[in-house]
């Protein structure tokens, strides 16, 4: 399911108009991105929980070139599935 498919979901299943739905969907996006960047987690009961986590830096190799390469520390989202998920 891409963007548009879950703006038609959710426009379908609540009986909203899909530009609201679309402005639902972007909004609650940036909603998640804003908390992240705040250093804070957004937990959705039963679905699960965004956080942030920083990666150690670490040496790797280029696969194109085959050289070796340093990737520093680095902020990354994470997801964590809530019960709902697991029970797919």
């Amino acid at each position: 399911m891409n963007k548009t498919e879950l703006i038609n979901s959710i426009a379908e299943k609540t009986g909203i108009t899909k530009i609201k739905a679309k402005n639902f969907t972007d909004a609650f996006i940036q909603t998640v991105i804003e908390s992240l960047k705040k250093g804070d987690k957004v937990s959705l009961v039963g679905f699960g929980t965004f956080s942030v986590v920083e990666r150690n830096p670490r040496n790797g190799i280029n696969p194109k070139t085959g050289k070796k390469i340093y990737i520093p520390r680095k902020k990354v989202a994470k997801f964590k599935i809530g019960t709902e998920l697991t029970k797919l």
